[in-house]
């Protein structure tokens, strides 16, 4: 859609005819961007007529916008700034960035493909009350297993934390 620099003016013989303004240019300004004006409806009282314009009349007065170029960092709040510096130094230290962004883009369509056949599995009559009982059962039986008794429990944190340092790597 292209937006064009105008000038807007609205009269109340603009509403009484139900008509839009006509359009003048105005002279070139790459800095003041105006939209076109909006028609009202035909209305059939003539009170309510008058409250349209004055209500138009508003809207045409504040349609006018102002490119200021880019954003500045003072403009955001410092809050913002703690949470994207260290993304940004992240995305700095990767060196594939394609492969990181086409896992990112993988796993977004993974997950908008999963909660699609969740829904759908959902919707059977019966399923998800049987899943739900399953998940009950499991959890159960895993925290009977694993967290109950502490030699068991021990276990259970020592296999996580291998898993963890091998998936993150020994520094």
């Amino acid at each position: 859609m292209a937006t064009t620099v105008h000038s807007v003016s609205t009269t109340s013989t603009t509403l009484i005819d139900g008509k839009a303004p006509p359009r003048q240019a105005a002279a070139a300004s790459a800095q003041c961007v105006t939209l076109p004006s909006l028609t009202a409806p035909p209305l059939q009282q003539q009170n309510r007529v008058w409250k349209a314009t004055g209500y138009c009349r508003k809207l045409a007065r504040n349609v006018a916008a102002m490119a200021t170029g880019e954003a500045t960092p003072e403009a955001v709040s410092p809050d913002v700034q703690e949470l994207i510096k260290p993304l940004q130094e992240a995305w700095d230290k990767v060196e594939d960035k394609y492969a990181v962004s086409s896992l990112a883009v993988a796993g977004g369509v993974f997950l908008w493909g999963s909660t699609g056949m969740i829904s759908a599995i959902d919707r059977l009559p019966l399923v998800p009350g049987v899943l739900e009982l399953v998940g009950i059962g499991y959890t159960g039986w895993f925290a009977y297993k694993n967290l109950v008794f502490k030699p068991d429990r021990e276990a259970l944190f020592e296999k996580i934390k291998s898993t963890y340092k091998d998936i993150i790597g020994s520094s």
